[in-house]
């Protein structure tokens, strides 16, 4: 295992949260404190780069979808895709937000119902608070959010597959910053990205476990205890790992395909069975205040008028989703071969963006609808128990409601694995020196390593402290990564350039140091 293992990828940010795990246990309250402070001090100090960079990222997608690059093919004219466009978009879906649309959606319209912005001088639980809650769960959960991940993606794929580079976030930044990003400063990068996705799905994993426990409780009766939640971690981490050992094409792209389906099927049920003329009503009331309102928002900081709201809420979730985006850029990235711009743009930011749409209309806007007719009964259970039960109150106000809470746990166990699978996919490969073409299967130990890992710190985090400390320490993740993402829209920005001037897409003509591959072609395979 070690003999590919690039040292500094592996060891530094394995090591760094080995110790987080040690400081969390040993002095939880403390651990946390430290992680409060120092997050709160950077979205203070940094809100308004955060909501500039996550506008030009989107508008960065749209002008590139429309420009000459759009039409150039991922690996040259005459590469073969990997992936069916279904199995391509589900595996996008799977293993970016899906996780958190299945327990946000319900929850969070709860917060901004009874707590809209102090600045905005909507009164709670008014009819403006209920409209003002849907539109933003559109701007949380849809376009914004998937132009985070799907920039990077873009600019790596084309980074690897057109112009040879490696299998790197330094091999992609070398295109603005040339080669003092690859070699060692290339794995510096790498490692803090990697440190950064960790956490993520360390925080990821242990809300999760809560979760899926929660929904045990619902069906057995049975209390959550440090015992049960281990049962559930090494179910996860056991059949993420034995899905990861079947590979990327087989295992990956089965759970994909089967959580998607369940996705679907699930939101049909509750449109049908729910108020179906109010869901519908109230997507156009939502989606007309988020679209009116969309550079607003997106720009609103909150600074002139003193009001926290956008640190709490939106830009705690850009660095959130800025934390996660360069390493599953990777992944995603990988995945983008055989297709157009235009295609990869439409399949990793369009469809995803869409499908987040319709799901938070379905259950934000069931939320809502039963919260009022209960006269509060959603809001009570989210102040009783925590945003995890929300969801399953929720089933209370459609037909089947035992039905219901069964299929959501099982969902919810698939989505888990799901991502875990694809993430611990992309953490594996990032540890290994790789090349453009090698479609390899990733060392089994490494994902073994890393998903033991990731469980372990999971379930200390829930079973013997407080889980908001991992999720502190990834949201810290999206400092490094926000400049990151930013070196990958100026990479974009070259790349669209040399084409719009009517130049083929080769190292040659973007100036860079190393041998240039002609348009259309790709990186010869290991050995030739």
């Amino acid at each position: 295992m070690l003999k590919k293992v690039r040292p500094i990828v592996f060891w530094a940010p394995f090591l760094l949260m080995l110790a987080a795990v040690c400081a969390s246990v040993l002095a939880p309250e403390q651990f946390l404190a430290s992680m409060t402070a120092i997050n709160g001090w950077t979205l203070d100090k940094l809100s308004w780069l955060y909501s500039l960079s996550t506008v030009a990222f989107l508008l960065t997608m749209i002008g590139v979808y429309f420009s000459p690059l759009g039409k150039v093919r991922i690996g040259g004219e005459n590469a073969e895709p990997l992936l069916s466009r279904w199995n391509w978009f589900a595996i996008a879906l799977c293993t970016t937000v899906a996780i958190g649309i299945l327990f946000w959606a319900s929850a969070e319209p709860m917060y901004h119902i009874y707590g809209p912005p102090e600045s905005s001088g909507i009164a709670p639980n008014s009819a403006e608070a209920k409209r003002f809650a849907l539109s933003t769960l559109y701007m949380h959960w849809s376009f914004t959010p998937y132009a985070i991940y799907s920039l990077p993606a873009l600019a790596f794929a084309l980074a690897y597959y057109n112009l040879g580079k490696s299998y790197s976030l330094g091999g992609m930044l070398s295109i603005i910053l040339g080669k003092r990003v690859e070699g060692v400063g290339g794995q510096i990068v790498d490692a803090m990205a990697l440190w950064a996705l960790v956490a993520g799905m360390a925080a990821s994993l242990g809300t999760g476990l809560l979760t899926v426990v929660g929904g045990l409780g619902a069906i057995f009766s049975i209390q959550s205890s440090a015992l049960l939640l281990g049962i559930v971690a090494i179910a996860i981490v056991t059949s993420f790992i034995i899905s990861a050992a079947t590979g990327l094409m087989s295992g990956i792209r089965i759970l994909s395909d089967l959580n998607t389906k369940f996705f679907f099927a699930l939101a049909a049920f509750a449109f049908l069975a729910g108020p179906t003329v109010y869901l519908l009503s109230a997507a156009v009331d939502g989606l007309g205040e988020y679209f009116g309102t969309f550079l607003q928002r997106s720009l609103f900081t909150g600074a002139i008028a003193g009001d926290k709201w956008p640190q709490w809420w939106s830009n705690f979730y850009w660095a959130n989703w800025l934390a996660w985006a360069p390493i599953t850029a990777l992944f995603l990235g990988r995945l983008g071969r055989g297709y157009t711009v235009r295609e990869f743009i439409q399949t990793t930011m369009i469809a995803p963006s869409l499908f987040a749409i319709g799901w938070m209309t379905i259950f934000g806007g069931l939320a809502i609808h039963s919260d009022g007719l209960s006269k509060g009964a959603l809001k009570a259970a989210l102040d009783a128990t925590g945003a995890e039960s929300v969801v399953y109150k929720l089933f209370d106000f459609l037909p089947f409601a035992p039905v219901l809470v069964v299929v959501f746990v099982v969902l919810s166990f698939i989505s888990f694995v799901t991502a875990s699978d694809s993430n611990t996919e992309a953490i594996a490969s990032m540890c290994e020196d790789r090349v453009a073409e090698d479609t390899s299967p990733t060392s089994l130990p490494l994902k073994v390593v890393w998903g033991a890992m990731i469980g372990a710190i999971a379930w200390f985090m829930t079973a013997s402290a407080n889980i908001d400390g991992i999720k502190m320490m990834s949201n810290l993740g999206g400092i490094p990564a926000l400049f990151i993402v930013l070196g990958a829209m100026l990479c974009i920005w070259r790349m669209a350039s040399v084409v719009s001037s009517g130049k083929a897409l080769t190292q040659d003509n973007l100036s860079l140091p190393r041998a240039s591959l002609r348009s259309g072609e790709t990186a010869p395979a290991p050995g030739e």
